[in-house]
């Protein structure tokens, strides 16, 4: 049977960490976690506070803060090392993206053993891996709901990608006050993500129209608060819906997948360590224009959230330069994301990139054929 919507994590929304932890650990009747955490957050106040009160309930864990942007496939298989010697029996992945996606993949390996390369060119997870608690302390990748992981490959510096319902955390805790001082620059790049998350998943081949209610609802909770968030990092409220979009938007990546603007944001910022979620806006407005010619009702629609208007006549691929020309201005005027250019790769860089666009995983999701013409023009629009 062809599902069309599974969501297996158990989501709380929180502004008290410790407590929602402490409680998880209670109930699973864990005895000594492993924290994957990005280091500096070893510092911050709510971090301190949640290690003294593990240690006050007499609970011994084992720290693991080796995490480092686009972690590396070596940084999950060594976790997984650490895991198993130390006898811990579950995980707290705390952080970004990497942060939690690489403590995804430690509890894979550690629970099938292997090395996570291995699964993301076919080994099987048989089985819920379980004990992972996601705390995503960023709004963007949705990688606490979401059923695909990303390392990377140090010799080729290719991302790859591992793809399982099996892989999803067990327990996602939100609490905004993690986010509260997220620097701005990211606050931008990861709301991009998760707008560019939904915007792919609403017009990807394995769209459906349930899908398709969630990811107008994450657009538009985006244009909503993303903007305020940026104004006022502590405003609360802005923080919570744009977590509850960014965990949204990583379960719609089970259910609707993204297509070739993902593409583009792997293969480009695998390359040129460039920040995905700043990759991916960068993408999204040629990948707006040209899907419109297959899915333009769905770009209208997009075009409708941005507070785009369309003349009565205009064409498909004119519905598609509107909205994404009304993209360009929520992205760069309304919220400030740096220019493309500032990267300085020129056109004949980029044009280096078309096999590789073409032969990339998700890519197939695409409405359009991502043929060589198509994926030049797009690699000549990035930005």
């Amino acid at each position: 049977m062809d599902y069309k919507l599974e969501q297996n994590v158990k989501v709380v929304v929180s502004y008290e960490l410790s407590k929602s932890i402490l409680e998880i650990i209670s109930e699973k009747e864990f005895k000594k976690p492993m924290i994957v955490i990005d280091k500096f957050l070893l510092e911050t106040s709510e971090i301190k506070k949640l290690l003294s009160e593990l240690k006050d309930n007499k609970i011994d864990s084992v720290i693991y803060d080796e995490i480092v942007p686009d972690p590396p496939t070596e940084v999950v298989d060594k976790g997984a090392k650490v895991f198993n010697e130390s006898g811990c029996d579950c995980i707290i992945g705390i952080g970004g993206g990497s942060s939690i996606d690489s403590a995804r993949g430690i509890n894979i390996v550690r629970t099938y053993g292997g090395k996570i390369s291995e699964y993301a060119t076919g080994k099987d997870i048989p089985e819920r891996v379980e004990g992972l608690i996601a705390v995503p302390t960023t709004s963007g990748t949705g990688s606490e709901l979401s059923n695909a992981l990303i390392v990377t490959d140090s010799e080729t510096k290719e991302k790859l990608a591992v793809l399982s319902n099996n892989a999803v955390s067990e327990f996602a805790i939100l609490d905004p006050k993690l986010v509260a001082t997220l620097p701005t620059n990211m606050t931008i790049a990861t709301g991009l993500d998760t707008f560019a998350h939904a915007a792919e998943g609403y017009t990807s081949l394995l769209s459906s129209p349930i899908t398709d209610a969630i990811c107008e609802k994450i657009m538009y909770l985006v244009v909503k608060y993303l903007p305020k968030a940026v104004k006022n990092g502590a405003d609360l409220e802005a923080r919570q819906e744009m977590m509850i979009a960014a965990a949204l938007g990583g379960w719609i990546l089970n259910n609707a997948g993204t297509h070739v603007g993902h593409s583009q944001a792997h293969v480009i910022g695998a390359k040129y360590k460039m920040p995905h979620g700043m990759a991916c806006a960068y993408a999204l407005p040629g990948t707006l224009q040209y899907t419109s010619v297959i899915k333009m009702k769905k770009i209208r629609e997009i075009g409708y959230i941005l507070g785009a208007s369309f003349p009565e006549d205009a064409t498909d691929l004119e519905i598609g330069e509107i909205t994404a020309a009304k993209f360009k201005e929520f992205r760069d005027t309304k919220l400030g994301l740096p220019a493309f250019s500032t990267f300085n790769i020129d056109e004949e860089e980029m044009l280096s990139n078309v096999d590789r666009l073409m032969k990339e995983r998700f890519v197939g999701n695409s409405p359009m054929e991502i043929d060589e013409d198509l994926s030049k023009t797009l690699l000549k629009m990035f930005g």
